[in-house]
């Protein structure tokens, strides 16, 4: 591969479930024939350690590097530091553009970017906000409200398996 051919990458962050919930992973009776075959084509890392028990938290810790007592992040809803560098500020400088889909639990550093004069709707406010992705889709919390998307395309695919309510994911 010449070095001037981008790749893609594919992070799947999954938080709510055991090391061993794929059957590639030696689960007894889950069947995950998608997640076993991205992990045989990709890389599965099978020490991995979350630096947190509060998903955010942890989640932050891997979009900068750094544990939690440095980007300051140490709950949901808590923002990292305006100015700390995350995955997608090293990445855009590459060309690669970062995508958010699902869930994040960040926040902007509001107070930081009102003290170095960021707009939070601009691209640089939004993608602060957003530990440096752009937002395709964003569910945060376990019963979203359509705060980030008043129709999310996630909530008709929950419909179309019969979960028809003003809240599907309730």
């Amino acid at each position: 591969m010449g070095k001037d051919r981008q790749r893609n990458v594919l992070w799947i962050m999954c938080d709510q479930f055991r090391h061993d919930y794929m059957s590639c992973a030696g689960h007894p009776y889950l069947e995950t024939p998608t997640l076993d075959q991205l992990a045989q084509d990709g890389v599965r890392f099978t020490r991995a350690y979350a630096q947190s028990t509060i998903c955010g938290a942890s989640r932050a810790s891997a979009y900068t590097g750094q544990y939690v007592r440095r980007h300051g992040a140490s709950g949901n809803e808590v923002p990292i530091s305006v100015g700390t560098p995350t995955l997608g500020d090293y990445l855009k400088p590459l060309g690669a553009d970062t995508i958010l889909i699902g869930k994040t639990h960040m926040r902007g550093d509001t107070e930081g970017m009102k003290r170095l004069g960021i707009d939070s709707d601009d691209e640089t406010g939004v993608r602060v906000s957003c530990a440096g992705f752009h937002t395709y889709e964003r569910h945060d919390g376990l019963h979203p409200d359509g705060a980030y998307d008043p129709d999310p395309v996630y909530n008709a695919y929950l419909r179309s398996w019969g979960m028809d309510a003003g809240n599907p994911w309730e």
